[in-house]
């Protein structure tokens, strides 16, 4: 295990009624708020009504800023910036999921930098100012309501790019489950990944001596496994959608990887594909992480990918190849059973955009730890990716 430090300095509210908290949370950092939200769904759950009251009786004013998209996008930060500069801003609240919250995270660093926001994702800039910022969760996803990260896409130049800074971690976030009673099946099953994909990101390492870590990311796994199936068949069930959501806070919050080198290589290349086809992220990863585990596989990686077969997906057999596809299998019928696209030819993506998105994947170097890639092991991963057929049977 390597050296490492950590701290988690976001207060979670979690809970049926921990709205409640908001107004005394708001109140530490000022009474003038930027709302960031999405397409409305909010507005639908009552939500939104609920939050109006509650700034009018703790004699806060809201400015908004509706509409962030999913995948969102470098417009909508300046959008915000402007906001908090024209009305004297004091703290960001994003309510939604985790487009929402990365929108306002770089809106929150942004104010205070004389440049463009962009700027931060193609290392011209440095974050070292930032709003505070809180959190209203509608959504299991991301875990952007408790870490520093932020993922922000540019519709001119189809670039998807991340950054991230300590600055940009939330003071406060509030995790009700029954927020995300309304969440749509598609969006409940790609989030479910999502979390699944944090996890894979951590534990799939180099790194050797991490028990603790790796048996903290067998659970996490195993309880998307469990509740993301129920999560669809009952929507309104909480013990699902608590677990999921708690699962998710803790999945990218740097537990699991510290004292470990991780791999993002599979985000990465999801990055490029959502940078241009505005597909949701946990949809290609879904379609993406089988053919990278089966690119990867070698007698060199074999035994983690056996340990992952062996103690998620209870595999037995002494063979760690034979097994880790065992596990490999298992992991692609998995986000099958959950009503999710198979290849990228499914969801429109253009085999002649292989090779760019995987130039582009790969501008900064080789992608990955578990197993170094370069542009032709991108371009291989895309490849059977695109053709979608299942090249594991054992």
């Amino acid at each position: 295990m390597l050296n490492f430090d950590i701290q988690f300095p976001t207060r979670i509210h979690f809970g049926r009624g921990k709205i409640e908290e908001l107004a005394r949370e708001v109140l530490t950092y000022g009474k003038k708020v930027l709302l960031v939200y999405g397409g409305g769904s909010i507005k639908r759950s009552g939500l939104y009504e609920q939050l109006l009251n509650i700034f009018k009786e703790s004699g806060i004013t809201a400015i908004e800023l509706p509409g962030v998209q999913p995948n969102p996008r470098i417009s909508s930060v300046r959008q915000g910036v402007k906001l908090c500069r024209e009305h004297g801003v004091e703290l960001l609240l994003a309510v939604g999921g985790g487009s929402t919250i990365d929108c306002a995270k770089i809106i929150a660093a942004g104010t205070s930098y004389e440049g463009d926001a962009w700027d931060f994702f193609t290392r011209r800039a440095r974050i070292t100012q930032a709003l505070p910022l809180g959190c209203i969760l509608t959504l299991a996803a991301t875990g952007s309501e408790m870490n520093g990260n932020a993922v922000i896409s540019n519709e001119e130049t189809e670039e998807k790019l991340g950054t991230g800074s300590p600055l940009l971690i939330p003071r406060f976030s509030i995790l009700d489950p029954e927020y995300s009673f309304s969440v749509p099946p598609e969006q409940t099953a790609a989030g479910t990944v999502d979390i699944m994909s944090h996890v894979f990101e951590q534990y799939f390492s180099p790194t050797p001596g991490t028990f603790i870590q790796d048996r903290l990311a067998e659970a996490m796994l195993k309880t998307c496994i469990h509740y993301g199936p129920i999560a669809l068949a009952e929507p309104d069930n909480y013990e699902a959608r608590a677990n999921l959501m708690w699962t998710g806070s803790l999945a990218l919050n740097g537990l699991l990887g510290a004292g470990k080198h991780t791999d993002w290589a599979t985000h990465d290349i999801e990055h490029e594909i959502s940078a241009i086809y505005d597909v949701t992220h946990g949809l290609g990863l879904a379609i993406l992480t089988p053919y990278w585990m089966y690119y990867v596989l070698d007698e060199k990686t074999a035994p983690r990918l056996a340990d992952y077969a062996r103690f998620v997906w209870g595999i037995e057999g002494n063979e760690d190849l034979d097994v880790a596809r065992a596990g490999i299998n298992k992991t692609a019928e998995f986000f099958r059973s959950l009503h999710l696209a198979g290849s990228l030819k499914e969801i429109g993506v253009e085999a002649e955009r292989l090779e760019e998105m995987a130039t582009k994947a790969t501008a900064w170097g080789a992608l990955g730890a578990f197993k170094k890639l370069e542009y032709s092991d991108v371009l291989k991963i895309l490849q059977n990716a695109y053709k979608g057929n299942i090249p594991f049977s054992a």
